[in-house]
């Protein structure tokens, strides 16, 4: 069986180092790709940016909808 990385006693500072680490680490590697993404939203035409907005209203309703019906299948416990 794997070892836990959970540390145990007073080790509770080195699990929340490692994970403000972990965390810093994934924001410099995720920065660049959210600045291109920022640009490209930036150069877009009003009319494009309507219809990203609208398919995204109609993913977000697809989903809620889907939610609701996996609640009505199965309520919860």
């Amino acid at each position: 069986m794997a070892r836990s990385n959970r540390a145990v006693g007073a080790g509770g500072r080195k699990v929340r180092l490692r994970r403000t680490r972990s965390a810093a680490r994934g924001a410099r590697r995720l920065w660049p790709y959210m600045l291109m993404a920022w640009e490209h939203w930036q150069n877009l035409s009003e009319e494009d940016k309507e219809r990203y907005k609208k398919q995204a209203r109609v993913y977000v309703n697809r989903g809620k909808s889907v939610l609701d019906q996996q609640r009505t299948k199965r309520p919860p416990r």
